[in-house]
């Protein structure tokens, strides 16, 4: 699938609207828009695409094609656009797997690739690269915010997350931070969807509480059965447990779980009000934490494009760099591995009306930094 999107559409004014940019900008998106995971692409696709049309800029041009959450096809896909499509800047891998098979070497290539998602432990670390910027988190991030939220109610907690390298992240981040007793700690298989061994495992363990790390359809399924066991034990999870592009699938049985995440459709900035409202007017739906990610990637863009051609490689990285736009997120900075030092909040699932959505109701973390940005040698 593939489909070019031209930022030349007259949309709403914008910090970045009417910049006098450098020169024209080439960017390939490599996101999952179908099977399990479509609804995380599509949110990422569509709030890349929101920014670009209230930018009203002709010199950019995003082309986008389907990785299928296969790590072979996201990786002849970037082989394309960077041999064929001349591409300056590639984005929008969802998915850890992928973007370990497709980042380091694009980057070795010279191209710059921006994490709207995935952000994996090495390209944080010791693997970490001039050429690769993440605007969403490190892996662990949010699963550090629910360790540490967790130790002021639960003792022994059953943690589990698909056996992928972001699942690996958030299970050692959770641990990172709670301080109680597991109850126990399996890795299932990615794309899974059927729970019921699992939930057996977590009936008989003793457990007070459950952390699950399990987006996309995997979510939707686990805590679909969950309901469905009668197992009566608090759930939490990250936010893309329950993040907005879920919860419409999974109902009810998300009410009153509480998730942790760097952004909130309820957070109380100017940017963030300005793009709820844009992405609901645009869409009809409320944008998920992959839609504000994105959202926030595509505006990163923008600010450097007003500052530096792309061309010019170190002048354009030291304009992402200063993150200089409006974030949804309000506070954000690149820490010095270029990943963000930003807030991460607790939320809850509520009910307004009929939608079932996320508010905040706590701060885990302020100006949070990841755990891996010591082990990176820029």
């Amino acid at each position: 699938m593939k489909t070019i999107i031209a930022a030349g559409i007259v949309g709403l004014a914008m910090s970045v609207s009417g910049l006098a940019f450098a020169e024209p900008v080439k960017i390939g998106m490599i996101t999952t828009l179908s099977g399990g995971g479509a609804g995380l692409g599509i949110d990422v696709r569509d709030a890349f695409a929101l920014a670009m049309k209230q930018a009203n800029n002709p010199d950019v041009t995003v082309v986008t094609e389907d990785d299928a959450m296969k790590p072979e096809i996201a990786v002849q896909i970037a082989d394309k656009m960077i041999q064929s499509d001349k591409v300056d800047i590639l984005t929008g891998i969802i998915w850890s797997n992928l973007a370990m098979a497709v980042v380091p070497s694009a980057t070795g290539q010279g191209i710059i690739y921006i994490s709207p998602n995935a952000g994996p432990s090495p390209l944080a670390g010791a693997n970490c690269n001039a050429n690769y910027f993440n605007v969403a988190y490190q892996n662990d991030n949010f699963h550090e915010a629910m360790g540490e939220y967790a130790n002021k109610d639960y003792k022994k907690v059953y943690i589990l997350a698909p056996n992928y390298p972001a699942g690996k992240d958030s299970l050692t981040g959770f641990k990172r931070f709670y301080k109680g007793e597991l109850a126990g700690e399996v890795y299932t298989q990615l794309g899974q969807t059927d729970y019921a061994a699992e939930i057996a495992q977590i009936r008989a363990s003793g457990a007070d509480s459950v952390f699950f790390f399990l987006p996309g359809g995997m979510g939707i399924a686990f805590t679909k059965q969950w309901a469905q066991s009668g197992v009566d034990l608090p759930l939490m999870g990250p936010a893309f447990s329950f993040s907005q592009d879920v919860l419409p699938a999974i109902g009810d049985a998300a009410l009153g779980v509480k998730n942790s995440a760097s952004w909130s459709p309820d957070l109380d900035n100017e940017a963030n009000k300005a793009f709820v409202e844009a992405f609901q007017a645009e869409y009809g739906r409320l944008p998920s934490v992959y839609a504000a990610q994105s959202y926030d990637t595509a505006n990163l863009i923008l600010s450097a494009m007003g500052k530096a051609g792309v061309s010019d490689k170190d002048a354009f990285k030291a304009a992402l760099k200063e993150a200089d736009f409006a974030s949804v997120r309000g506070s954000f900075k690149f820490n010095t591995n270029q990943h963000p030092i930003q807030n991460i909040y607790v939320r809850e699932v509520v009910k307004e009306g009929d939608v079932l959505t996320n508010k905040i109701i706590d701060t885990a973390f302020e100006n949070h930094e990841d755990a891996y940005a010591k082990d990176c040698k820029m």
